[in-house]
């Protein structure tokens, strides 16, 4: 497990916001930080909350609603769904779900994101 830290622009119904995400890849799910949730979108609750173990043996947060949000790296456009978590340490983390659905590379070397131009076309077929 690594993290990448790069600067994003979230995009809810409310505002646009820029932060600093820790793009995780030992993360399974997208969260944000329950202030900064607000702060963009209405919170959607969870049909049951969901909790997440941390790298703290026994440790758990639970979260209890998601926002959908966009985001903007650079020039491209993505969207997904974060769980909200009132308690994390970082505003917004990057987790495995969304690395894969985007087809994110981390390039641990150069602490750089690797996306695919390709994957930011939407289609209808």
């Amino acid at each position: 497990m690594s993290v990448i830290q790069k600067s994003i622009t979230l995009e809810g119904s409310k505002r646009r916001r820029r932060e600093e995400a820790l793009f995780n890849s030992g993360a399974t799910y997208s969260c944000i930080r329950e202030d900064v949730a607000r702060s963009l979108d209405l919170l959607i609750p969870l049909p049951r909350p969901l909790r997440f173990g941390t790298a703290e043996n026994g440790h758990t947060v639970k979260a209890t609603h998601a926002v959908r949000l966009d985001f903007r790296i650079g020039r491209y456009r993505f969207s997904d769904e974060f769980m909200v978590i009132p308690s994390l340490s970082e505003p917004v983390l990057i987790g495995a779900a969304t690395l894969q659905k985007w087809r994110f590379k981390l390039d641990f070397e150069n602490d750089e994101v690797i996306i695919d131009p390709r994957v930011t076309k939407l289609r209808l077929l």
